[in-house]
């Protein structure tokens, strides 16, 4: 039989508080050039997510590659580029991420 470990809301709400303390914590040492430092509070926040089912808000996924885990600056470890509809963000290590952009009602009334 499998024992699965219950979450309550207290730890999901204590993990999602260190989560953010991790972004920012990553942030600071990617602007600083500890970009090894800040590769691994961007493992450890996903490891927190991961242990106790959350998801990353969308800020941290947005700014981390998720090839090699590295926290994206653009212009210095990310190259950005606007396509027809999205946004195509790569990192150095060749991880490339899309995400959408636009109002998509207003370009499905214009076809």
């Amino acid at each position: 039989m499998c024992h699965r470990r219950v979450v309550s809301g207290v730890s999901r709400g204590i993990a999602a508080d260190r989560i953010d303390r991790l972004h920012e914590l990553a942030r600071a040492a990617a602007s600083d050039g500890r970009d090894d430092l800040a590769r691994r509070y961007v493992r450890r926040a996903r490891r927190i997510a991961e242990r106790h089912r959350l998801s990353l808000p969308e800020r941290f996924r947005r700014f981390t590659c998720d090839r090699c885990d590295a926290y994206l600056r653009p212009g210095r470890n990310a190259r950005v580029r606007t396509r027809e509809g999205h946004v195509v963000v790569t990192c150095e290590c060749g991880g490339q991420a899309r995400y959408p952009y636009g109002n998509r009602e207003s370009d499905a009334s214009e076809s």
